[in-house]
C-alpha cells in the first residue's frame, strides 16, 4: 500500500490535551492526501509511574499504590475533559476508568505475591499506550473524523520475551491485514499502541523501553507503507547532542545503518531496532519534530550519494567497563572470551564493545550500567571454578567511563580519520581506555574516563567538521 504513511508519536508529543491537539492536527492533515496509521507512546512520564506502582505493589505498600492511581486517574481525566465536548467525556471517562482499573488489578496481584512477573509487568505497563490512543482517537472523533483505538495486542504477534520482545513479521502482517485493512479501506485513522503486543497464544508482551519507535517500524513494514515518520521532540538527527555541542546541526539525511548505529551508541532519537523491519522492503523513514512539524527533519535511507566520512559523534555515560583476565597459561583466552559472551547472553546484557590485547589475552566488555548486576553475577557463575583456584582475576569493574562512538558510512577506506579521531582527543588531555572498530568501519568505539566524555565530543565534533557537512544530498 504505497499511498500509506505510518506515524508514530513519542511521549513528549502525547503529553497534554494541547500536544494531543497538536499530533490529532498534523494526522488530520496527512490523511488528506493518503491513508493513515498512527503509533501512540504513553503520555510523558506515564511509563515511569505505572512501573513505579508496581514496585509499590510489590513491596505491599498500598497507600503508594493508591496515591499513584489517582494521580494516573486524574492526569488522564483532566486531559479528556481539555480535550472533548461535554457530552462526549462520560463514555470516554468511563473507557479511562476501565483501563485504569485493569492495570490495579494487576497490580493487586501483585501485592498479594509480593514480586513482579515478568508477564504480569508487560501487560500492566501497556495501560500506559492504550489510555493515550484512547484519548487521542476520541479527540479525533470529536473532530469529525472516524477513528478507532486499537490495542497492538490485536495486530503485532511477537515471541515470548518478556521485556524485550521481538515481533514475528508474518504472523503480524496477517493480524494487520485482518485488523487494520478494513479500517484503511473505510476512511478511518486507526490509533495503534505502540511498545505493546502478544504472544502467538495471546500473552502480552511489550518491545523494552523506547519500543514504539520498533511497533511503528514493524506495522509500516507489515502493510508495505511508502513512508515512516517518526516524530519526537527535536528537529532531526543530529551531528551530536546540542546540550554538548552548541553548533551540533541537523543532518539532512542518515542511511539505515548510520541511524541505527547512531541510536545503538546513545543517541535518543530511535530505539536501537526500529530500522530493521524497514531495511528489507526499502521503506524510506524521517525523523521529525512535532513541535515545529514544517522542518523538513532528517530522511532516512537505503544510501547516501557521497557519504564522505565521520558524519555524527554520540556519547553515553551509563556504562561500564568489565575486565577479565587469564592468570594461568594453561587457560585458553579465545575460549574464555566465547564463555565470557555467553555469560552476557543468558544475562541480556547488551554488549557495546569488546577490547582485546593478544599477548596477555586479557579482554573487556562495555555493558550498560542497568544491566551491570546481572552482567556480573553471571559472569562471575560462568567462572567460579577459575576464580576459587587463581586461574582468573577477579572480574574488573570500572563504572568512572564513558563511551563516544564516531558514525559514518564514508569511514571506511579512509585514511587518517582514526589518527585525526585520536588526535582530537589528546589535545584535550583525555586519556583513551579502550578502542573498537568493526570491519564494516561504519563506527569507531572509544572509551575514555567520564570526565573527558563532554571535552572529547566536543573536540571531534570539531575536528571532522560535523557540522559544516551535515547536509549530503540521495542518491538518485
Amino acid at each position: 500500500m504505497n499511498n500509506l504513511l505510518v506515524m508514530k508519536f513519542g511521549g513528549t508529543s502525547m503529553g497534554s490535551a494541547e500536544r494531543i491537539r497538536a499530533v490529532a492536527e498534523i494526522c488530520a492533515g496527512q490523511s488528506r492526501s493518503r491513508r493513515v496509521v498512527t503509533v501512540v507512546s504513553a503520555m510523558s512520564k506515564i511509563t515511569d509511574l505505572l512501573l513505579n506502582t508496581l514496585r509499590h505493589a510489590e513491596a505491599g505498600d498500598a497507600a503508594g499504590v493508591e496515591a499513584n492511581r489517582t494521580q494516573l486517574e486524574n492526569r488522564h481525566l483532566e486531559t479528556c475533559a481539555a480535550l472533548l465536548p461535554a457530552a462526549q467525556q462520560p463514555p470516554v471517562e468511563a473507557e479511562i476508568r476501565a483501563l485504569i482499573g485493569e492495570f490495579m488489578r494487576i497490580a493487586g496481584g501483585i501485592r498479594m505475591l509480593g514480586e513482579r512477573p515478568p508477564r504480569s509487568v508487560d501487560e500492566a505497563i501497556a495501560i500506559g499506550e492504550r489510555l493515550s490512543a484512547l484519548l487521542l482517537a476520541s479527540y479525533l472523533e470529536s473532530q469529525g473524523y472516524r477513528s478507532e483505538a486499537v490495542n497492538a495486542a490485536e495486530v503485532i504477534v511477537t515471541d515470548a520475551v518478556f521485556g524485550n520482545a521481538t515481533p514475528l513479521m508474518e504472523p503480524t502482517a496477517r493480524k494487520a491485514e485482518v485488523r487494520l485493512r478494513p479500517l484503511l479501506e473505510a476512511g478511518a485513522l486507526p490509533v495503534v499502541t505502540g511498545f505493546n503486543g502478544a504472544t502467538e497464544d495471546g500473552r502480552p508482551t511489550t518491545l523494552g523501553r523506547g519500543g514504539s519507535d520498533f511497533s511503528a517500524s514493524t506495522l509500516a513494514a507489515a502493510l508495505d507503507a511508502g513512508e515512516l515518520y517518526i516524530w519526537t521532540d527535536v528537529n532531526g538527527i543530529m551531528t551530536a547532542d546540542p546540550r554538548l555541542v552548541p553548533n551540533a546541526a541537523v543532518l539532512d539525511e542518515v542511511t539505515y545503518a548510520e541511524a541505527a548505529e547512531l541510536a545503538y551508541n546513545g543517541a535518543k532519537v530511535l530505539h536501537p531496532r526500529t530500522l530493521a523491519p524497514l531495511v528489507a522492503s526499502n521503506i524510506p523513514a524521517w525523523s521529525k519534530n512535532s513541535f515545529d512539524p514544517a522542518r523538513p527533519g532528517t530522511a532516512i535511507v537505503a544510501r547516501l550519494q557521497s557519504p564522505g566520512g565521520p558524519r555524527a559523534v554520540t556519547s553515553m555515560t551509563n556504562v561500564a567497563l568489565l575486565s577479565i583476565e587469564p592468570l594461568s597459561g594453561e587457560i585458553h583466552g579465545t575460549r574464555l572470551m566465547a564463555r565470557a559472551l555467553e555469560a552476557l547472553v543468558r544475562s541480556s546484557a547488551e554488549v557495546l564493545a569488546v577490547s582485546s590485547s593478544s599477548y596477555r589475552q586479557n579482554f573487556c566488555f562495555l555493558v550498560r550500567t542497568d544491566e551491570l548486576a546481572g552482567a556480573l553475577e553471571c559472569l562471575e557463575e560462568e567462572f567460579s571454578l577459575e576464580l576459587t583456584h587463581g586461574y582468573v582475576a577477579p572480574v574488573g569493574v570500572d563504572e568512572n567511563v564513558g563511551l563516544l562512538a564516531v558514525v559514518g558510512e564514508g569511514m571506511k577506506g579512509s585514511p587518517g580519520v582514526a589518527g585525526r579521531i585520536f588526535t582530537a582527543i589528546s589535545r584535550e588531555n583525555v586519556n583513551i581506555i579502550a578502542i573498537a572498530q568493526g570491519s564494516s568501519e561504519l563506527t569507531i568505539a572509544i572509551v575514555v574516563r567520564q570526565d573527558g566524555v563532554e571535552k572529547a565530543v566536543r573536540a571531534i565534533h570539531e575536528e571532522c567538521r560535523m557540522a559544516e557537512r551535515a547536509g549530503v544530498r540521495v542518491a538518485g
